[in-house]
């Protein structure tokens, strides 16, 4: 099995770009190319192609490099886009119903955890899975990574895939959810904007065109630079805090660094953080892919059911409390929708909704919550998985 990772490296960029064509031209443009990326590279691992994991008998550099430092870099460029300030274009009842679907979902995850006995059928790490599905149905998989980098969920091939497979599972589920909710729900929630259907083209639908971008040499030396010296700082200040005996975890630290700097007018002459950062993050979920054994899926067990069972509970809490705080406040049902699948499934999935909803005006609006999420996620994963679930569960 070659293991060299100039190879190992060669083959994931490969994998890459074929994601990324299916996606684009078959019926695949229905998973995504996150859940293409992971499938496809469990399949090449499995097949032998290359390693299934990297342990300490058989380590694989490219693999362990991955983790180390491309993932949290790659949380930081995308960081990068999210200009606070541009959110509030969205409208506060917007955002507002956008907070309390996340605090919705913080719930679910109490309840859902609760329900199904995580401490007991989850193991020792249901705090950190369920910290990473606050994080993900808040902003998405950034946020869902950075908790399971952290609490090195990424270890246990078999929960962090199982965990990433009913993610994906649920957010689908839920999307269509979100999408056939507003019509069911017409004859008792009447909206107050008139629909119609628009012509949709396929890059509108995937977001090619949001991760598009035109990159000269000194925009990439800059993101780059930006992205190593922001990690090794944090790194550092993390390993400072811990020599103090309240340790700040180092993606925290690089997670507010990116905020912090998104907002300086410096970002807005910057070109590549978005397309940089994007293909960090395939090369991140083709490792997880990797790390996919099926022998070591297959003895999940039960416990798949389990963590299916809680993600659904999670979504069914998280829907409910959004869509019965938009009727209160006598919202629109597809706003409520906009706003929930921004929440579970990221901006570029509540673009999708808001466009198939036939709501043009509710797409930039959109995008902006859906970095709203990606901002709060993190620290409400966090939350979740040291204080809230050890807490109430412990």
């Amino acid at each position: 099995m070659p293991t060299d990772s100039l190879y190992v490296l060669a083959v994931l960029c490969l994998i890459v770009v074929a994601s990324e064509w299916m996606v684009r031209r078959t019926w695949m443009r229905h998973l995504g190319t996150a859940l293409v990326v992971i499938l496809v590279t469990a399949v090449v691992a499995n097949l032998g192609i290359i390693p299934a994991g990297s342990t300490e008998e058989a380590p694989v550099a490219a693999y362990d490099y991955t983790f180390a430092y491309l993932a949290p870099i790659a949380i930081f460029w995308l960081l990068l886009r999210c200009n606070l300030r541009d959110i509030l274009k969205a409208g506060l009842p917007l955002v507002a119903l956008f907070v309390i679907g996340a605090l919705g979902t913080t719930f679910g995850v109490l309840v859902g955890m609760w329900v199904v006995g995580g401490p007991e059928n989850i193991g020792p790490l249901y705090n950190a899975i369920g910290g990473m599905f606050a994080g993900t149905y808040t902003g998405g998989s950034v946020n869902f990574n950075a908790v399971a980098l952290h609490y090195d969920v990424v270890s246990n091939g078999a929960l962090f895939a199982g965990a990433t497979v009913v993610d994906s599972i649920a957010t689908t589920i839920w999307m269509m959810a979100t999408l056939a909710l507003p019509r069911l729900l017409s004859p008792i929630w009447k909206s107050s904007y008139s629909t119609s259907d628009t012509a949709r083209s396929l890059e509108d639908r995937l977001g090619i065109d949001d991760d598009t971008e035109t990159i000269h040499p000194q925009d990439v030396a800059l993101v780059l630079f930006l992205g190593l010296s922001a990690l090794w700082f944090s790194n550092l200040l993390a390993a400072w805090t811990d020599s103090l005996g309240f340790a700040v975890p180092s993606i925290m630290i690089i997670t507010a660094l990116a905020l912090i700097i998104a907002q300086t007018p410096l970002m807005n002459h910057i070109q590549g953080s978005q397309a940089l950062g994007m293909f960090a993050v395939y090369i991140f979920l083709c490792v997880v892919g990797a790390f996919c054994d099926v022998v070591a899926l297959r003895g999940l067990g039960s416990l798949g059911l389990t963590l299916m069972a809680f993600a659904s509970i999670t979504v069914l809490v998280h829907g409910l409390i959004t869509f019965a705080a938009a009727r209160l406040m006598k919202l629109d049902s597809e706003l409520a929708a906009v706003a929930s699948t921004a929440n579970v499934g990221g901006g570029t999935t509540a673009l999708v909704v808001a466009r198939s909803l036939g709501r043009q005006d509710l797409v930039l609006p959109a995008i902006l919550i859906g970095s709203l999420g990606t901002a709060l996620g993190t620290f409400l994963g966090f939350w979740a998985a040291g204080q809230l679930l050890p807490w109430m569960l412990g």
